[in-house]
């Protein structure tokens, strides 16, 4: 979002073939749905997964008598998709307001309000709608859950608006913003079950989260580098926050998070070490992907092969393995460590 700023304008009159055919007329019929479907960004529901994660560690303690394991499936999937049509909601709006900007982006010009494909017309009313139904998914929630589960939600969309209309042009302020944002999520998730969230679960979010949040700044110099020799100027004026972040700062800041979260989740996992020992701590052959995953999206941001960290988990091969043999050996511990005799507890 840019606001008090002429700086749409301004780029257009310093790179304007960057609006060479890149406007075109609305789409109609199928096309349209395919282009609300792109605008909600159903990718990024991926972030939503947070709202998971607390309701899954805790499963296998709150399942049991009177609850049943769609006790707390169910509100756990409702709060996930509330947080996906709210940050859908935001999407569209932040789309609407920086669909001039955007069309100086070599991908963000493609989006389909910035390409004309949806109206503003259109757009203002699919916002509306995708709050509406994250609502409904809050207000399915059970009666206990529901005041601090939509507390969580109505927080996560006004640091979205708070991130879009001053936090997104302060350095560091921006990536707290954004962490923020995954750490409601977390909340969220943790209230709709009632389960309390434990520091190891909040300090591993903040630190992932702004890992993600500076890898995407980083990616994002790295891509218009290579689509443009001067591409650090380009991504100063396609993100105004630039102007204060260098190659150096961010590649630093990457790595202190990265080291942040891996260290955090060591911490977690020396913790637990007792509730999935078998001849050794089981658990700990999570952190080996985990590791991996990192370091080879820090490689791949380097590279300039993807702006945004969240695309490799739909786009890169070794990303995705690493992610599947992290879900596998959590999953295969969290939910079966009783029948296979694991821990000593």
């Amino acid at each position: 979002m840019h606001t008090g700023t002429d700086l749409p304008e301004t780029l257009a009159l310093t790179h304007p073939s960057a609006y060479q055919d890149t406007v075109r007329e609305p789409a109609q019929g199928a096309a349209l749905v395919r282009a609300r479907i792109k605008l909600a960004r159903p990718k990024q529901w991926a972030k939503s997964g947070f709202a998971l994660v607390g309701p899954f560690y805790a499963y296998p303690e709150l399942v049991g008598g009177e609850v049943t394991p769609a006790d707390i499936i169910v509100p756990a999937l409702l709060t996930a998709a509330a947080f996906s049509f709210a940050s859908s909601c935001c999407y569209t709006v932040n789309d609407l307001i920086d669909r001039e900007a955007d069309r100086l982006h070599p991908r963000k010009r493609r989006r389909p309000i910035a390409s004309g494909a949806v109206t503003p017309g259109v757009a203002k009313l699919y916002a509306v709608a995708l709050f509406v139904l994250s609502a409904i998914c809050v207000q399915l929630l059970p009666a206990e859950a529901r005041g601090i589960t939509r507390l969580c939600v109505g927080l996560y969309i006004a640091n979205v608006f708070a991130y879009g209309f001053y936090f997104k042009r302060k350095v560091i302020g921006d990536v707290m913003s954004l962490s923020l944002g995954f750490v409601l999520r977390v909340l969220g998730g943790c209230a709709a079950v009632a389960v309390a969230p434990t520091t190891w679960l909040l300090n591993v979010t903040l630190f992932l989260s702004m890992f993600l949040a500076f890898g995407k700044r980083l990616g994002e110099r790295r891509t218009l580098a290579n689509t443009n020799p001067e591409g650090g100027s380009d991504a100063q004026a396609h993100r105004a926050v630039q102007r204060r972040y260098t190659d150096t700062l961010l590649q630093m800041m990457v790595v202190v998070t990265a080291v942040g979260t891996l260290m955090t989740y060591a911490g977690y996992l020396q913790s637990v070490g007792e509730q999935y020992t078998w001849g050794f701590n089981l658990m700990w052959l999570s952190i080996i992907p985990a590791t991996y995953g990192m370091l080879r999206c820090i490689v791949l941001l380097e590279t300039g092969k993807h702006d945004d960290p969240t695309e490799l988990a739909f786009k890169d091969r070794g990303f995705m393995v690493a992610a599947l043999a992290f879900t596998a050996v959590i999953v295969g511990l969290v939910l079966f460590k009783e029948r296979l005799g694991i821990g000593i507890s």
